[in-house]
């Protein structure tokens, strides 16, 4: 397996989230979002991008967005190789005496996963409960 670094293109980040029966957004916000992310990795094997993960992030806050293998490659250590080089990448941006906050929303079913990784569930003794809203807007016609 090899993982490369800031490599994703629109076309896996498509494939891998249909792959896992994820909802697409508009291909404008699906470019937007792959080129702003902070940092990719993405997952290859024989050419093939198997698995992905993103980091959003401002220095303080990050977000580990949109983790996915494919279904044919998962239980390889794939996620967890793609999870621990995410968590690197925040480590080594992390200055000496500071400290950051790595969130995620967790696929339902998938909570394990991320708490083998050290990620603890929201709340707990000092969160309370993770909120988020979604916002649509219907498409306009051009008639």
């Amino acid at each position: 397996m090899e993982y490369r670094e800031n490599a994703l293109s629109y076309e896996d980040y498509c494939r891998l989230r249909k792959s896992v029966s994820w909802q697409l957004f508009s291909k404008e916000q699906m470019r937007e979002a792959i080129s702003r992310s902070l940092y990719t990795i993405t997952a290859v094997e024989d050419g093939l991008t198997v698995g992905m993960g993103r980091l959003i992030g401002d220095g303080m806050y990050y977000l580990l967005a949109d983790l996915v293998v494919h279904p044919a490659y998962q239980e390889r250590g794939i996620g967890t190789g793609i999870a621990n080089r995410l968590m690197k990448y925040v480590e080594d941006k992390t200055p000496a005496g500071g400290r950051s906050s790595l969130q995620l929303i967790a696929e339902k079913g998938k909570e394990g996963f991320y708490e083998k990784l050290g990620f603890k569930r929201i709340p707990h003794e000092f969160c309370g409960s993770g909120m988020r809203k979604i916002i649509r807007k219907a498409p306009t016609s051009l008639s």
